[in-house]
């Protein structure tokens, strides 16, 4: 039986608006993921679970992809990224890091990753 994942209902309106204003490299990505473009696996943007937004999420298999800018270069952000994707892992949930120029640059190579990453954790 499959752990039910936290929702935080507060942060619905937050995520609606972080998806209408969406970055350059967000949407270059959502455009290769959605409807289901990778070994049919369905993926949702600015899914909220537990005190988080996720960028791109998938339930099955529980998979989470971040794109991060230059911000996330700092050390501050660094160790809140950090508890961020050990409170994932906690709830199972395996967690992909990408910088924008990685989307922007080599996105194939992005792509690739998330697929090879999908076939392993659906064991395919």
């Amino acid at each position: 039986m499959q752990q039910i994942l936290p929702y935080n209902k507060e942060l619905k309106p937050y995520s609606r608006e972080l998806r209408k204003q969406m970055t350059t490299s967000e949407r270059l990505l959502w455009h290769r993921i959605r409807r289901k473009q990778i070994l049919g696996v369905q993926f949702f943007t600015q899914k909220p679970m537990g005190p988080y937004i996720l960028d791109f999420y998938s339930k099955e298999p529980r998979l989470a992809i971040e794109l991060d800018g230059g911000y996330h270069l700092c050390r501050l952000q660094q160790e809140k990224d950090l508890s961020r994707d050990i409170y994932l892992k906690t709830l199972g949930i395996e967690v992909l890091r990408f910088t924008n120029s990685e989307v922007e640059k080599q996105c194939q190579m992005v792509i690739s990753k998330i697929s090879t990453t999908i076939k392993e954790l659906l064991c395919v």
